[in-house]
């Protein structure tokens, strides 16, 4: 396979059928900047495109899948064109992450380690999910402002999702499954031939109806209102964006000060990137 030159991500194609799209800036820990989002979205339309593709699976790098947005970007890697307007950036998100329910082909992510913030958002919206039984999910991102992509009420219920974004607390692998956000918790050792594994068995069957099997589980999500829903959400995000809390933060992370502004908002937490393997 001949794949364009990426900068922040990777392209294989471990099996006949399956296009892996790696995010591949593990030094970074996977922080989502303009070019990687930008860099995954096209790779998994090509992979749509191309009728020798029947399964598309996002892994990751290095010891993290994706530790969320990147909080400073350098200034030709940022989302939005200056003067794009109010809400332009979490618009971009919403509609990159729900393009990829509309892809032909079912899309799995398989995670390791920490999935925060935009990295949640991105698993949210792909068709299957196994993660390794020690992965660290969620949105601590809500300890100081709204989520572009509010998943949660209709991956997690009512309770859990309120306590979720009330909290910020990150879920393990196991906790994840059961609140509704991944399929299967595995042994790390495990989850990429049990991911594989599971490709496999969707290539088994004609791709034409795969297809449409995956369609009718989206459509009948759009007709409970979820798109409609999630796109409403923008506006609180936006809203939030103008908090003191928020341009405090944003202040604090800037100019290559991130790790010391995450610190200082999870760290009384004990969660989030400030937990340790040993924590």
């Amino acid at each position: 396979m001949t794949s364009p030159a990426y900068r922040r991500i990777r392209v294989d194609d471990p099996e006949p059928g399956v296009r892996r799209l790696w995010l591949a800036r593990p030094e970074k820990r996977n922080a989502l900047d303009g070019v990687a989002r930008a860099e995954l979205l096209e790779a998994a339309r090509a992979a749509a495109d191309d009728e020798d593709c029947r399964v598309v699976v996002i892994a990751a790098d290095g010891r993290d899948f994706c530790a969320g947005y990147d909080l400073d970007p350098a200034e030709d890697e940022k989302y939005a064109a200056p003067g794009a307007g109010p809400g332009r950036f979490t618009r971009e998100v919403v509609e990159g992450w729900l393009s990829l329910t509309e892809l032909r082909v079912p899309v799995i992510a398989q995670v390791h380690g920490h999935c925060l913030a935009g990295g949640s958002e991105l698993v949210a919206c792909c068709d299957l999910v196994y993660v390794a039984d020690d992965a660290r999910i969620g949105y601590p991102a809500v300890r100081f402002g709204v989520p572009d992509l509010q998943y949660h009420p209709w991956l997690m219920g009512m309770r859990r999702a309120m306590e979720a974004v009330l909290t910020g607390d990150v879920l393990t692998g196991e906790e994840a499954v059961a609140a509704g956000l991944a399929n299967r918790a595995l042994p790390a050792a495990d989850l990429e031939t049990y991911v594989l594994r599971q490709a496999r068995r969707i290539t088994a069957i004609p791709a034409e109806i795969v297809q449409i099997n995956k369609r009718t589980v989206h459509r009948a999500m759009q007709a409970m209102g979820m798109h409609a829903a999630v796109r409403a959400g923008t506006e609180a995000c936006v809203v939030a964006t103008g908090t003191t809390a928020f341009r405090e933060f944003m202040d604090a992370a800037a100019g290559g000060r991130v790790t010391a502004a995450l610190d200082a908002r999870d760290g009384g937490f004990g969660d989030g990137r400030t937990r340790t393997a040993g924590g």
